[in-house]
């Protein structure tokens, strides 16, 4: 785990989570090994959740109660624990995240894919299954999961989100998936600290910037630009660079069509995904009576064929 999420109160329930289980655990006489096995899973997964640095799942705890005979003291446990706070954030993004907890601005530019303050689970859940599996998909779900809590309260910060167009082209987990990710964009861009603008394809006059990038502002002065390659985060702190960079993103939310303006681009975008998953129905019913039509055809096809008894002919009397 981070060394923020360590030292935080969340780390330590998370602790008390794992102590408990390796009691029972060693109460009914199993290695780590030996549960893993009974459960299933990896003997990894049980030993980073006793250690507590591992966000396990409720049907893990409610396994590990039947087996271990907790008598329902883990399941108990897991549902009062907060686990946003102890979710492991992987080791590149954890500053990132630790800057997202005390921003007081944050501006952000994005093509191709929502920013993740601003995904539904499904479309983080979609998005982390094409790299990893359902276990590791799942914790990072949670992680990202947890960086939006502050971002909705009442209190959060001013975030301010400008998006290619292309972010709602772009498919990610199929049409359902995508019908709830911009219904959730058209919620969330009603609260008072949050703003969402869509740069049209058609707005050739925009001056876009050349990735996506965030611009982040803490309660202490520092500002920082943010931005992702494939496999690390960057962060610049000249100001030199950050007013450079903040012109180009002030310019172009300044051209880029209004909130109300982008609500309209984003309810466009929300009925055609409704209409594409009807059809998507429809021509799956479809395809199925065609195949079940060539099916039938195939096996009379393919069935052997005996010669059919036609009547003679009736001969006439002379």
């Amino acid at each position: 785990m981070g060394r923020r999420n360590a030292e935080g109160s969340g780390a330590s329930t998370a602790a008390v989570f794992g102590e408990v289980l390796r009691h029972f655990r060693e109460a009914a006489g199993l290695t780590q090994e030996g549960l893993a096995v009974r459960i299933p899973c990896d003997r990894s997964h049980v030993a980073r959740v006793e250690a507590g640095s591992r966000v396990p799942q409720d049907t893990f705890a409610k396994v590990c109660d039947e087996l271990l005979g907790a008598g329902g003291v883990l399941g108990r446990l897991w549902g009062r624990i907060d686990w946003y706070p102890a979710v492991e954030h992987p080791d590149w993004f954890q500053r990132r995240a630790d800057m997202d907890a005390q921003a007081v601005v944050l501006r952000e530019y994005q093509d191709r894919v929502f920013p993740g303050l601003l995904q539904t689970e499904e479309y983080a859940r979609a998005l982390f299954l094409r790299v990893v599996g359902p276990d590791e998909a799942e914790e990072r779900v949670r992680a990202r999961m947890s960086r939006q809590r502050r971002l909705l309260d009442g209190g959060g910060p001013a975030y301010h989100a400008v998006l290619d167009e292309s972010c709602l082209r772009t498919v990610i987990g199929g049409p359902a998936v995508m019908h709830g990710q911009c219904a959730h964009l058209l919620a969330i861009g009603r609260r008072p600290n949050i703003r969402v603008q869509i740069a049209p394809a058609d707005l050739s006059a925009l001056i876009r910037p050349n990735a996506s990038m965030s611009l982040i502002e803490l309660p202490n002065g520092q500002r920082w630009v943010y931005s992702e390659s494939l496999d690390r985060g960057h962060f610049i702190d000249d100001p030199a660079l950050f007013r450079r960079h903040s012109q180009t993103y002030d310019v172009l939310r300044a051209d880029a069509p209004s909130a109300p303006e982008s609500a309209a681009l984003i309810s466009d975008a929300l009925e055609g995904y409704q209409q594409d998953g009807q059809a998507r129905v429809q021509r799956g019913d479809l395809d199925q009576e065609q195949l079940q039509r060539r099916q039938r055809r195939q096996l009379h096809r393919g069935s052997p064929r005996f010669p059919r008894r036609r009547p003679r002919p009736r001969q006439q009397e002379p």
